[in-house]
């Protein structure tokens, strides 16, 4: 399979170097329940804020209910369609939007169900394993079909599974794939005391 290292300026663990987000994922090769069951107890054991825990997940696993992955795949854009359809789960990642002790508005809950997110990715990586996060996706129509509550707010669709080779995806994807990961300079995005325009 083709891995993506991240060229990083300063040495990183393997697990954070190695992790990136492929399109190729192996249609014939499912997840088992006790992977699975990792992956969201890794997401479980994130940080947030007054330990609320704000992030909700729909799992559509396709080998155990075929109907609930046809429908979050469904809601998919169309090129997203075209890859995740090979993907053996999907993952509706949601944050409530209010704190679950005194139900007051939680403005950490995306921050946090993102860190949830990619703890999840991160334990993939550690088992070899592929993630590919998506905000291309109707988040009303998940809303219908998943009869989410309205205190919630869909963040993003995980598709989850074994890396496949590049070369099965369609020429516009199999680009993205095998091109060179890349990553805007520290001095851009990380300022010491105070902001900093250069």
């Amino acid at each position: 399979m083709h891995s993506k290292p991240a060229i990083s300026s300063f040495p990183l663990h393997d697990i954070i170097k190695n992790r990136w987000s492929p399109r190729s994922f192996d249609r014939n090769k499912a997840i088992d329940d006790d992977t699975l069951t990792t992956l969201l107890e890794a997401a479980r054991w994130a940080p947030s804020c007054f330990n609320d825990q704000p992030w909700r997940f729909v799992v559509c696993n396709k080998n155990q209910d075929g109907t609930a992955w046809q429908t979050l795949l469904s809601c998919l854009a169309e090129k997203n369609q075209l890859w995740a359809q090979n993907a053996p789960v999907l993952i509706l990642s949601v944050a409530m939007q209010n704190f679950g002790h005194n139900d007051k508005p939680n403005r950490w809950a995306a921050f946090d169900t993102g860190a949830a997110c990619v703890s999840l990715c991160l334990q993939a990586t550690a088992m070899g394993l592929a993630t590919h996060q998506m905000g291309g996706f109707d988040a009303e129509r998940c809303r219908e079909h998943f009869r989410l509550p309205e205190t919630c707010t869909p963040m993003s669709v995980m598709a989850i599974g074994y890396q496949a080779p590049a070369e099965l995806l369609n020429e516009e994807s199999r680009q993205t794939e095998l091109s060179e990961r890349a990553r805007k300079p520290l001095s851009e995005c990380f300022y010491f005391g105070v902001w900093s325009e250069q």
